[in-house]
């Protein structure tokens, strides 16, 4: 039982790190979209490349399902509603 326990608290945590770094690809994609930093910076270009491959074929799919609102993207929103809830089914239920 405590192995399913810490199972699920290492799930739970991964989901938390997962939309933490979804927020950060979108101020980060933000800045470099309005010049506030530039992607040629190795670091900015690093940091943003990682977070590209992790995050982006989630947001992909969602963007499959949601209608075209033009310039904004609403997919990371989505993104993190579905984390948070997740993590309170497994709260709540104890998964």
């Amino acid at each position: 039982m405590y192995f399913f326990d810490f199972f699920a608290y290492i799930i739970y945590q991964i989901l938390q790190l997962y939309k933490y770094g979804v927020i950060i690809y979108v101020i980060l994609s933000m800045l470099v979209s309005f010049n506030v930093i530039n992607y040629n910076n190795k670091l900015v270009s690093i940091i943003m490349d990682s977070l590209y491959k992790i995050i982006e074929p989630l947001l992909r799919r969602i963007r499959k399902f949601l209608p075209n609102f033009g310039a904004i993207d609403l997919s990371p929103v989505l993104l993190i509603i579905l984390i948070e809830g997740l993590q309170f089914v497994m709260t709540k239920y104890g998964l």
